[in-house]
């Protein structure tokens, strides 16, 4: 691809967008989204600018994907806003995509950050060259950030302060899930575990590729769309997979990369990256590096580097991981690395 377009770096004073292009849940669990929205404002000195989408009625924001996408499209043309940032996820955001100016988004580049169903817009604007991050949303990684210290520290670097490199590191400690959000003070979060590290389950040299990818079952969404890349698309490319909390099985991501195999997405893969999966049992995640290593043997991809259980997806805290930006791994060195700034 050509040289990816980086939207400027943030700084203090700079204005985001917080926009709810999936569901809006600000009303029914308000302690979570206000704890996400004090984070932004406190942590990061940003000024907050809330999107019409993120107040409306379930039902209004159901029967009226144009209207989200709206917000989406407005936010990329307000030169006085610097960064877009979703509320949330859910399970419908495909429906907006027909209605995205993509073009004036290029135009304007700016920080677009979300993941889960939040996907179908990082990948849309991604294929048209646009940097956009799979990272924490409002309300699940900015609310809770309070309870992981490094996780400030890392958005920094990626966000705000970029350096021409940058090298991942996993978290020490994560939680699975988070106590019920009708019933805490909005940053509350799960019984802490140590990290385990990452999982390097194939492949001996070294690989590099622009990052793209995000939640399985969305992308799964986007499969025979128009908006779903080509497979010469896929070449050269590092693609993350994370899973939902809907614990899809481990037989759905046998059957996901049967089907890439098939379509001919697998041939010029660099790499491949596997978040840490939710709710998964040691067992269950185990079972998932052998299916994983399996498929790929049935299409002969063998030498394909592979890490599973990283730090990104459903599971907290997550990183921040910039699509079309260049980077490295090192099955000797055992790093994964950033090759150059995601932001200009």
């Amino acid at each position: 691809m050509a040289e990816p377009i980086r939207p400027p770096r943030l700084k203090a004073g700079d204005r985001v967008a917080v926009v709810a292009t999936s569901q809006s849940l600000s009303a029914v669990y308000p302690r979570v989204y206000q704890a996400g929205l004090r984070t932004l404002r406190e942590t990061f000195g940003l000024e907050v600018v809330e999107y019409p989408s993120v107040s409306f009625d379930p039902e209004y924001s159901y029967r009226h994907p144009e209207a989200r996408a709206q917000d989406l499209n407005d936010a990329f043309a307000d030169p006085g806003i610097a960064a877009i940032i979703s509320q949330i996820g859910g399970s419908d955001s495909i429906r907006l995509l027909p209605h995205l100016d993509v073009e004036s988004a290029v135009r304007t580049p700016k920080v677009l950050m979300g993941y889960s169903d939040t996907a179908t817009q990082l990948l849309t604007y991604a294929r048209a060259g646009l940097v956009t991050f799979n990272g924490p949303a409002v309300m699940a990684g900015f609310a809770q950030l309070p309870n992981f210290p490094h996780l400030e520290a890392h958005i920094r670097s990626v966000l705000f302060e970029p350096t021409p490199e940058y090298s991942y590191a996993p978290y020490p400690d994560w939680v699975n899930d988070y106590p019920n959000w009708s019933r805490q003070a909005g940053h509350e979060v799960g019984v802490l575990r140590p990290s385990t590290g990452w999982r390097w389950l194939q492949g001996e040299s070294p690989a590099r590729g622009r990052l793209l990818g995000g939640c399985v079952e969305v992308l799964q969404f986007l499969k025979g769309t128009r908006f779903w890349p080509e497979p010469d698309e896929w070449a050269n490319r590092i693609l993350f997979l994370e899973t939902s909390e809907e614990k899809p099985p481990v037989s759905f991501i046998e059957y996901w990369l049967r089907n890439s195999g098939v379509a001919g997405m697998l041939d010029g893969l660099s790499a491949l990256l596997v978040g840490r999966p939710r709710d998964y049992t040691d067992d269950e995640s185990a079972e998932l590096d052998t299916v994983i290593v399996q498929v790929l043997a049935e299409f002969g991809r063998e030498d394909l580097l592979v890490v599973s259980n990283l730090d990104f997806g459903h599971t907290d805290p997550q990183w921040v991981m910039p699509n079309n930006v260049l980077a490295e791994l090192d099955p000797t060195a055992r790093t994964f690395r950033l090759l150059e700034p995601a932001v200009a």
